[in-house]
């Protein structure tokens, strides 16, 4: 099967898996946010995402992720993560001082949280865009 009848044919998988995704975000995002950062060294005094503001930029920042990562997912693209995600990203966070792997396991942990809702086929179709993300940011 080519890849454009490989799209058509899980097309069904994918709009439901983004609806789900979209009724659910904010629980991914406070599941993967408690799996990966809550009660790390991160959240306490002197730690990156220690002051409400800052703590406020990584949810507002996992939830762009995870918004992204559905977009391109219900496009069967993962062009879109280049521009409107990675581009510069790195770069930005470098200059700010946000802690890349911190970032990278949060990322990871809503690909966890989201096959845990959506089931395990579209959790893999899930899981090729947060990697690509988590990729963009580790190289």
């Amino acid at each position: 099967m080519g890849r454009l009848e490989q799209y058509f044919a899980s097309g069904e998988l994918r709009v439901r898996a983004a609806a789900t995704i979209s009724a659910n975000a904010s629980a991914i995002i406070k599941e993967a946010v408690a799996k990966s950062l809550l009660y790390s060294d991160i959240t306490r005094p002197g730690g990156n995402m220690y002051t409400t503001r800052r703590y406020a930029a990584c949810i507002r920042d996992l939830d762009y992720y995870l918004r992204y990562a559905t977009y391109a997912m219900l496009a069967g693209d993962s062009s879109i993560l280049d521009e409107r995600v990675l581009n510069g990203l790195k770069e930005t966070y470098n200059s700010l001082g946000v802690p890349i792997g911190a970032t990278v396991q949060s990322i990871q942990a809503m690909k966890e949280a989201t096959a845990a809702l959506v089931g395990p086929d579209a959790g893999r179709e899930m899981a090729v865009y947060f990697d690509y993300i988590s990729s963009g940011l580790g190289n």
